[in-house]
């Protein structure tokens, strides 16, 4: 997918090695300039003509992010941990004596809004890199954009593996858990539990993730054993469970595996509730990440565990005390309050975004994509390096478990001994027991 202005394709960048793109760069310098593409739409260039070394210009990065709309309540500690990444980085003397600048615009939880309002951004500032939204939706709109910009993107809670495998990214990169190591770490957290669920309902999504995680649980926990009793679909933005819980229930399940969007998985809890069924587990992976899960439902979403976040505030990796001391510093945040694990997804890729300008020691787009393609990344979710599709490469990055108990995101696995590490709450209690 290379053209003749860059010279190299991905693959080609992955073979020379670290130093390669880098070679011969004194100092922190080049610049992605805007060129037009003749259809209104702009793209960076490798000329480094218009910043030089020493440049005081801050490092511009651009994110479209859902302030409003259905991911909002999501999307509020996502900027939370780009906020505060920014701040930690710039805190620390910047990039090469340069500070970043993040532009932010709503993307109102709609692709659409997502490319558009990149668009906005890239067409009225010189921007060098592209931060996602939240969620695979999203995140691949905007995906979509910097791959046609030819500018480095980050994304994280972007655990859909197949656009990796499918569309030839050249540009995109995912600092996240995906959904090959969500199932595996389901499996390790209920091979964990004593005496723990056995029989599983899949709630499948009728979307691609939802196909893929689903595929990825069967076979997963399938070949461990693990006795899948239901599989059924259901449609984004559902509003009636019933069928499910009633199918789920008569299969004798003993836990529930689903990726369900937030309102979706309040809906489906708050019904489970009504009927007066409890399941042992809940694993909603997605649903139960922004704190308004915990505003929604009270003690009816405690309990509700993930297997996909990749951090938790209980993980003892490299900048998780500092980012928690820095969540409670923030306004309108209590000493007691435990950050999502949205906060911490976010402040990994700002981690990420910093290791590979400070190792390009450039502005330059294939000098940030060689260091991304080619260096190791300490975070607050683990220590990996991004394989040739810029997903983390296998085996590498373990995500954390989390469980909601007393309104607020416990660690439950990986176990350590931090004050926000739980042992895990199985069975549930019942709901009218609470």
């Amino acid at each position: 997918m290379a053209d003749e202005s860059h010279g190299l394709d991905r693959r080609t960048v992955l073979k020379i090695g670290a130093g390669g793109a880098a070679a011969g760069i004194t100092g922190f310098a080049g610049c992605n300039g805007n060129g037009s593409n003749g259809d209104g739409t702009t793209s960076s260039s490798s000329s480094s003509s218009s910043s030089s070394s020493g440049s005081d210009e801050p490092i511009r990065i651009g994110a479209a992010v859902p302030k409003t709309g259905a991911y909002s309540s999501t999307g509020e500690a996502l900027i939370a941990g780009y906020e505060m990444g920014v701040e930690y980085i710039n805190d620390n003397g910047g990039i090469g004596g340069r500070e970043v600048e993040l532009i932010l615009k709503d993307d109102e939880s709609d692709p659409k809004k997502t490319r558009s309002k990149l668009q906005q951004i890239v067409s009225n500032n010189d921007v060098s890199m592209l931060w996602g939204s939240f969620s695979s939706l999203l995140v691949t709109a905007g995906s979509a954009f910097a791959e046609q910009q030819k500018l480095p993107f980050l994304g994280s809670t972007f655990a859909y593996m197949a656009p990796h495998q499918n569309k030839n990214y050249e540009w995109t990169f995912a600092p996240f858990a995906k959904s090959r190591d969500i199932a595996n770490n389901t499996k390790a957290w209920f091979d964990s539990i004593e005496d723990g669920p056995q029989k599983l309902a899949i709630w499948e999504l009728n979307t691609g993730w939802g196909g893929e995680m689903a595929d990825q649980w069967a076979q997963t926990l399938g070949d461990a054993g693990y006795e899948v009793v239901l599989r059924e679909k259901y449609q984004l933005h559902a509003k009636d469970f019933s069928t499910l819980i009633s199918q789920t229930q008569s299969a004798g399940a003993d836990a529930v595996l689903s990726n369900p969007i937030p309102p979706d998985g309040i809906t489906a809890v708050k019904q489970m509730k009504e009927t007066g069924w409890t399941p042992k587990l809940v694993d909603f992976v997605r649903a139960c990440d922004p704190r308004a899960w915990g505003s929604a439902l009270g003690s009816t979403g405690d309990y509700v565990a993930s297997t996909g976040p990749g951090w938790e505030a209980g993980l003892d990796t490299t900048g998780t005390a500092d980012l928690v001391d820095r969540y409670h510093q923030r306004d309108g945040v209590s000493a007691d309050t435990v950050p999502v694990d949205v906060v911490g997804d976010s402040f990994a890729l700002t981690q990420v975004a910093a290791g590979a300008l400070s190792a390009a020691e450039s502005t330059e787009n294939t000098a940030i994509q060689d260091a991304l393609l080619n260096e190791q990344f300490d975070t607050v979710i683990g220590n990996f390096g991004f394989d040739e599709n810029g997903i983390p490469t296998e085996g590498q990055l373990v995500p954390a478990v989390g469980q909601w108990q007393d309104g607020n995101p416990m660690l439950v696995h990986p176990e350590t001994d931090s004050e926000y590490y739980a042992d895990t709450v199985y069975p549930m209690p019942a709901f009218d027991e609470r």
